[in-house]
């Protein structure tokens, strides 16, 4: 896996770790919520690669930033600089 992206889900397994934390949630509470065990949290919360995306959804779900989903690749500046690039040339 390349550096930078287990960096990134290093970093979006703390940023649902905080969100739990400031919920004064316990990784046993998420892990009932998500219906998922207290381990799979911890890997979520550790970023680990082998935890699927809906595992992922799910505890998002169960600290109700289900929408935040909704953020993954919204902004494609690189996809809107290559079809903008396109569409000059025709």
């Amino acid at each position: 896996m390349p550096r930078a992206l287990s960096q990134n889900l290093k970093i979006m397994g703390e940023q649902i770790m905080l969100a739990r934390k400031r919920r004064h949630l316990s990784m046993q509470d998420i892990a009932d919520r998500a219906t998922v065990t207290r381990l799979t949290v911890s890997k979520v919360e550790h970023g680990d690669p082998t935890v699927s995306m809906g595992i992922y959804a799910r505890v998002l779900f169960a600290l109700n930033l289900e929408k935040d989903i909704t953020l993954l690749a919204a902004d494609d500046a690189l996809g809107r600089r290559l079809q903008d690039a396109e569409l000059l040339r025709k």
